[in-house]
């Protein structure tokens, strides 16, 4: 093998390890890239605050809808009957039936079909 030959063998070896050096130097620079990108946002702990106390905010309006509503409920007149009936036929709690039947103003009809649909 002459000297040109061994001098452009080795080029060729040393172009073909650039070439995958490159490749992989693309994508530490694109790993580098998304991670200024990440670094540069900072959550501002004024924000959480903010977003914990929506959060708590909401679930005692929640809360307090739900009670409200449930000492409607406590209002209606029910029959003792009509609530045996309903466990008896339905398989449920008494605290179920109850509940379907006051939220049905005690129509016994009305409360049987809601707990079979």
């Amino acid at each position: 093998m002459s000297q040109a030959e061994e001098v452009n063998g080795t080029d060729e070896v040393q172009d073909k390890k650039q070439k995958k050096a490159a490749r992989h130097d693309g994508g530490v620079a694109d790993l580098e890239r998304v991670t200024d990108y990440a670094e540069e946002k900072e959550i501002h702990t004024a924000d959480i605050s903010n977003a914990v106390n929506m959060f708590g905010d909401k679930r005692s309006k929640e809360d307090e809808e739900k009670l409200a509503k449930e000492r409607e409920l406590q209002k209606v007149q029910i029959k003792k009957e009509d609530v045996e009936l309903i466990i008896n036929e339905m398989q449920i709690s008494r605290t179920n039936a109850e509940k379907t039947l006051r939220e049905h103003r005690g129509d016994v009809v009305a409360a049987l079909e809601a707990l079979t649909n």
